[in-house]
């Protein structure tokens, strides 16, 4: 399992890469996915739409169950990544490539945890 040192996590097992202070591309982590198993299907945000820290943004369907996404920020949908919605198994092959939507305007954001962080809170699972 692979986790980026150049990212965010949150609890619930998202990633976020900021690109500056004001937008990020949010995915799910590479742990996430493997828990997930094979997916099949991906539910992603209307572009302009608004994020909220903590809440429901997004879903993936796998073989085993349908599980929300949870946004880390909150802000404005500024673009989605529309290849996921014909491939949503670029979330198992490449996880940290495969963003779901980059968040704008970004007013909050969860409590996130850097890479170290994040391997700890796992190793506590």
């Amino acid at each position: 399992m692979e986790i980026k040192s150049d990212r965010m996590y949150t609890k619930s097992h998202e990633w976020v890469l900021f690109e500056d202070d004001q937008t990020a591309l949010v995915g799910l982590s590479d742990f996430a996915q493997q828990e997930l198993g094979d997916l099949v299907f991906v539910n992603l945000p209307q572009e302009g739409g608004a994020v909220q820290k903590g809440e429901p943004f997004a879903d993936v369907e796998s073989v085993k169950a349908v599980s929300d996404v949870y946004s880390p920020v909150t802000g404005t949908v500024g673009a989605i990544n529309e290849a996921l919605l014909d491939s949503p198994e670029k979330i198992n092959e490449v996880p940290y490539d495969a963003w779901f939507c980059r968040v704008t305007d970004i007013s909050d954001r969860a409590d996130l945890l850097n890479a170290e962080a994040y391997q700890e809170f796992l190793d506590q699972q």
